[in-house]
């Protein structure tokens, strides 16, 4: 369902008891809800377009009053994967809704019913593609970084290689301590954290680059330091950047606050693959 016109997107719907809905962002999507009107009243219509979770709460408000069920949906891998096992859609919603068409929906790939709040799918979208930018967004910081010091991308890659490797049992480890709300700062503390950032920051500014989103990763992590958590672990962020108390381990009997691995892996493990050349390998957020 891709009209741009009552007339097109009243063909795109008419006699099809499930509508696919994609277009460029919100305000297209209820351009064309609206263009729709009563003929969508008794059918499903699955919302693909990325919108803001509040955005796709009202949509399937608007909908039920309209006599229609709304759903939406949150496309997590690239255009190519779509109707391939690959392709990952995540829905919220209607369970009924979901279960009456699943057998359709799977053409589109592996679909997930993520609950029955219809802003669920779309905030699973946002958080994942906060991490996506940010992370893209450190990539070529370090690339420029990287360039301003005289060192090429293609010099740079074979150490930045390593880092993704990390991730999968670090985001592991932050998501447990962010729904117990307990950030132990033995492996790794929000003061090294601050020390690493600053220095990283200072590194950058010397060769006149722009700094904005590393200052204000630093912002953030000083004003926890200051509120006391320096000690805490580096996941702490979670609850002041959500505006919520952890549960305070640190300082308590046995708590260690040494910036030291402890036994298992370490929260900042080492960077960059075992045989790059003329290296000591060294933890990657280690403050000098």
């Amino acid at each position: 369902m891709t009209g741009s016109t009552e007339g097109a997107t009243g063909s795109a719907e008419a006699g099809a008891p499930l509508v696919l809905l994609c277009v460029r962002d919100q305000s297209a999507a209820r351009a064309v809800l609206e263009a729709a009107g009563a003929a969508l009243r008794g059918r499903t219509v699955v919302n693909a377009t990325s919108t803001a979770p509040g955005d796709a709460r009202a949509n399937a408000a608007d909908a039920e009053t309209r006599g229609y069920r709304l759903l939406n949906a949150a496309v997590l891998t690239p255009t190519p994967t779509i109707g391939r096992p690959e392709g990952t859609v995540l829905l919220s919603g209607d369970a009924e809704a979901v279960a009456a068409h699943e057998a359709t929906l799977r053409a589109l790939g592996t679909v997930r019913h993520v609950g029955a709040d219809p802003g669920r799918a779309a905030a699973f979208d946002a958080a994942l593609l906060d991490l996506f930018w940010t992370t893209v967004h450190g990539c070529l910081h370090a690339l420029a970084l990287a360039r301003a010091e005289g060192i090429s991308g293609a010099e740079l890659a074979p150490y930045a290689q390593g880092l993704p490797r990390l991730l999968p049992p670090l985001i592991d480890r932050f998501a447990q301590r962010a729904d117990d709300r307990r950030h132990p700062g033995d492996h790794s503390s929000l003061a090294s954290a601050e020390a690493g950032l600053a220095h990283v920051a200072h590194t950058a500014r010397a060769r006149g680059l722009d700094t904005s989103v590393l200052d204000a990763a630093l912002a953030v992590t000083r004003r926890a330091v200051g509120a006391g958590h320096g000690s805490d672990g580096v996941s702490a962020l979670v609850d002041l950047l959500a505006g919520q108390p952890s549960s305070r381990v640190a300082g308590q009997p046995g708590h260690r606050t040494t910036e030291q691995p402890g036994p298992g892996q370490p929260d900042t493990p080492p960077t960059g693959p075992a045989t790059a050349p003329g290296t000591r390998r060294r933890p990657a957020a280690r403050p000098r």
